[in-house]
């Protein structure tokens, strides 16, 4: 497993902070993104320009989307919609230099296409994972169900990003009986901007020190 080269970054639900996370660890690492799989593209523009101004990406840390569908569903019932299969042979991870933050479609149980789930996405694409995860109440039901669904595959998990307002309890039972760590909290903010980006960068871990932990 090549962490070096980055990780993935997915979620206990939709709409639950991945592309803020992915924002935060672009700016920390100088890491180049790639969303393979965007959806939704009727109501907004997309996670990859978001990422791309919070983060102040130039255009060479910037990797396309391999599909682009128009409903705000998940991928598979999006391109049934456009009359479009995904095909596996262009969710290969890009040549980029120095590190890769790519971007998950809601969980990890979301349909790609028939036969194929985020989760199975993953584990092709070899990256250890980021799960983020509530901070609050259902918190470590869902999260302990995606730690072990991740650990069923032989999937590392370089760790937790809890978000919302702070909540120890279930950071230390997340942490003991998923057997991971909290690698940074975002907290509930009023903004979302460039400059919160960077701050929160600041709390993200040395890319190397993840390496190490998780080889160990």
């Amino acid at each position: 497993m090549n962490f070096q080269r980055g990780v993935f970054v997915t979620g206990t639900d939709t709409g639950i902070g991945k592309t803020l996370v992915s924002a935060i660890l672009c700016r920390a690492w100088n890491a180049t993104y790639w969303k393979p799989l965007q959806t939704g593209l009727a109501d907004e523009e997309g996670d990859t320009p978001t990422v791309r101004d919070l983060a102040g990406l130039g255009p060479t840390r910037i990797i396309p989307p391999a599909y682009a569908f128009q409903a705000p569903l998940a991928p598979l019932a999006a391109g049934d919609l456009e009359n479009v299969t995904v095909n596996p042979g262009r969710l290969v991870l890009p040549q980029v230099q120095g590190p890769l933050v790519v971007e998950g479609a809601g969980g990890l149980m979301v349909p790609v296409r028939e036969d194929m789930m985020i989760v199975d996405l993953i584990e092709s694409l070899g990256l250890p994972v980021v799960l983020v995860t509530r901070s609050g109440l259902g918190t470590i039901n869902h999260t302990l169900l995606s730690l072990e669904a991740l650990r069923r595959r032989g999937i590392p998990v370089a760790g937790v990003v809890p978000v919302g307002p702070p909540n120890s309890g279930n950071e230390r039972d997340i942490a003991r009986f998923g057997k991971t760590q909290i690698l940074f909290r975002i907290p509930h903010l009023d903004a979302i901007t460039e400059t919160s980006v960077a701050e929160l960068s600041g709390n993200v871990p040395l890319l190397d020190v993840l390496q190490q932990q998780i080889s160990q």
